[in-house]
């Protein structure tokens, strides 16, 4: 899944900078007794995440695990047997915040109210990078009468964030609910509204949540159009009609996310489908097992991490709110943690 809002706004005010080196990247193996609170998670819960997505991957010492899995061990037991903590660190604080799934109202045809289309990606998109711009997608004809259309949604700022977010769920007026995944992009760079705003001097950095830009889009709808026009990038989506209306949106590996226990990072430290140990802090503290199920364009960093909230309004609200310290440990199979330490001098 791609794609967050809060990935967007968040990660590129607190990310930005320098990539980490090798040099930067430090690795420390960490005893169970240091995860505060490990011993009152489910464990369960999180083995079952786990093998949502273990038989994918294809080193073969995940591979081995994922085995042992699947017949069902206990879930503690397995995971302080097989697995060792490592705190992997590039020098930068945690950053940790939500994301969630949109549900939009819609129709599979237009009417006075379900004006806005939800496009599949044309041809020449997929041909040229990059194609044309929002602006040009939006104000012209280049879209119309191409049978392009998924679905059509009657509202165009719900419509800019689900592109954010990456996938979503429409619900018909009939009660059925489709499911949109990301099929492509036009290729223009992304520009986030937020930090336009915070540039105007509309407002400050801590006041800028999705809810916040929304409103102040939908109060201005003239300069509101203007400021999504600042984003030249445009997602177009396909239809995910195997996957039940019951599962989570598909993640970076193909497979449902699940709400509260998915959390998205950076593979570039975090391999994905890694069991990781969240040590949320804030208003609302989180001491969870969790597993690395997805990717994010502004989630970068060893210790920058996206948690899934679920679906709909109430899963939105609470994935806005979040931006906490912390700090995210990764459990790794035993030799292979031990093989990430720095070689030590004779």
């Amino acid at each position: 899944m791609t794609k967050g809002l809060w990935r967007f706004v968040l990660g590129l005010w607190l990310w930005c900078g320098a990539p980490a080196t090798a040099q930067d990247v430090t690795h420390e193996i960490l005893s169970f007794d240091n995860l505060t609170g490990w011993a009152g998670d489910d464990h369960s819960t999180a083995l079952s995440v786990f093998l949502n997505t273990c038989p994918d991957m294809t080193d073969p010492d995940w591979q081995a695990l994922c085995a042992l899995a699947q017949q069902r061990p206990d879930a503690r037991g397995f995971f302080e047997l097989f697995f060792r903590p490592v705190m992997i660190s590039e020098g930068k604080p945690a950053l940790f915040t939500g994301y969630f799934e949109p549900e939009l109202h819609g129709a599979l045809r237009p009417n006075e109210r379900y004006r806005y289309p939800v496009y599949r990606e044309p041809p020449e998109a997929r041909l040229s990078n990059p194609w044309i711009t929002r602006r040009e997608i939006e104000t012209t004809d280049v879209m119309v009468g191409r049978e392009l259309e998924i679905a059509w949604v009657d509202d165009p700022v719900e419509l800019f964030f689900l592109q954010i977010q990456g996938s979503g769920r429409i619900r018909l007026e009939n009660g059925q609910v489709i499911r949109v995944g990301y099929a492509g992009a036009n290729g223009h760079p992304y520009r986030s509204i937020g930090v336009e705003l915070v540039q105007r001097g509309v407002y400050s950095v801590h006041q800028v949540s999705a809810e916040v830009i929304k409103n102040w889009v939908r109060r201005n709808p003239g300069a509101g159009r203007e400021l999504l026009y600042h984003n030249p990038s445009y997602v177009f989506f396909r239809r995910l009609d195997d996957v039940p209306p019951d599962r989570g949106p598909l993640g970076a590996m193909n497979r449902s996310v699940t709400t509260g226990r998915t959390v998205a990072v950076d593979p570039a430290f975090v391999p994905l489908g890694a069991p990781v140990w969240i040590e949320k802090d804030g208003d609302t503290p989180i001491r969870r097992l969790m597993v690395a199920q997805d990717t994010g364009s502004a989630i970068k960093g060893a210790q920058r991490a996206d948690i899934f909230f679920g679906t709909g309004d109430a899963a939105g609200q609470a994935a806005g709110r979040l931006r906490d310290p912390g700090r995210m440990v990764v459990l790794m199979p035993i030799q292979r943690a031990y093989a990430m330490l720095p070689e030590q001098a004779p």
